[in-house]
């Protein structure tokens, strides 16, 4: 079955509208009509079967006909603290690390950034959403606006109390790390734009308590760390492989 995000109010109504850019997707790409089953999600997770009643390119509507399990969320909550990158960079990271589990992206402006601002978030979204769908997940990643590095730590409950913060001039070694916390079930994971960290931004990292460590001796692209050091912390720690 085809499957779409909504908000949870869209979810209150009976029969459930959904309108717009969905409708189109569902109308025009997927070629749904009326008497198509499809699975409809929350943003917190919930999901449901549903039956289309009627189908337009503008306007879709449909019953909600039951609940719906899905099981694809990693025990692990991760939330990737990314240094902004350039052009569409950001996009696939973006796009790989739902498809990988992250729970939430924070892009930050460091250093190093070589682009100092951006108006971004709505396509964001939009990318991380559908890979959320591609990939099967029953929720989408929180996708924020950019941050300073430095402001980050200074919101509550933003970051979790745990996590690295991966440097290419090296660090503790990174199964030290992952055996250290091991029992954490929430974590920040840091990658530094192209160009890497500062020394200044590690040693703030470092004071407010997260562990600095390595991908390796290779210098990776500022996208391919992205995804090796979510992978990484899900095989080691989540549920990957």
């Amino acid at each position: 079955m085809h499957r779409i995000f909504l908000n949870e109010s869209s979810l209150l109504k009976r029969p459930v509208v959904i309108e717009h850019e969905k409708a189109h997707y569902l109308f025009s790409v997927l070629r749904c009509k009326a008497g198509d089953r499809l699975i409809v999600t929350d943003e917190k997770g919930k999901s449901y079967t549903a039956q289309i009643l009627t189908a337009s390119k503008k306007e879709v509507t449909a019953d909600i006909t039951g609940d719906y399990v899905i099981k694809t969320e990693s025990a692990l909550n991760i939330t990737l603290i990314q240094g902004l990158l350039k052009g569409e960079k950001m996009d696939f990271v973006i796009q790989k690390t739902t498809e990988l589990g992250v729970s939430a992206l924070i892009p930050v402006i460091t250093e190093r950034s070589q682009i100092r601002e951006t108006r971004k978030l709505s396509r964001w979204k939009k990318i991380a959403e559908e890979a959320a769908r591609q990939s099967g997940r029953s929720i989408v990643p929180e996708i924020f606006e950019p941050f300073d590095f430095g402001e980050i730590f200074n919101v509550p409950g933003l970051l979790a109390k745990e996590g690295m913060l991966f440097w290419e001039k090296g660090g503790q070694k990174l199964s030290a790390v992952t055996g250290m916390l091991r029992h954490a079930d929430r974590l920040s994971l840091f990658i530094g734009p192209e160009g890497g960290f500062s020394e200044k931004e590690v040693l703030t990292a470092s004071e407010k308590g997260f562990f600095t460590t390595t991908l390796g001796q290779r210098i990776l692209r500022a996208e391919t760390a992205a995804i090796a050091a979510v992978s990484i912390i899900q095989y080691s720690l989540g549920d990957l492989g």
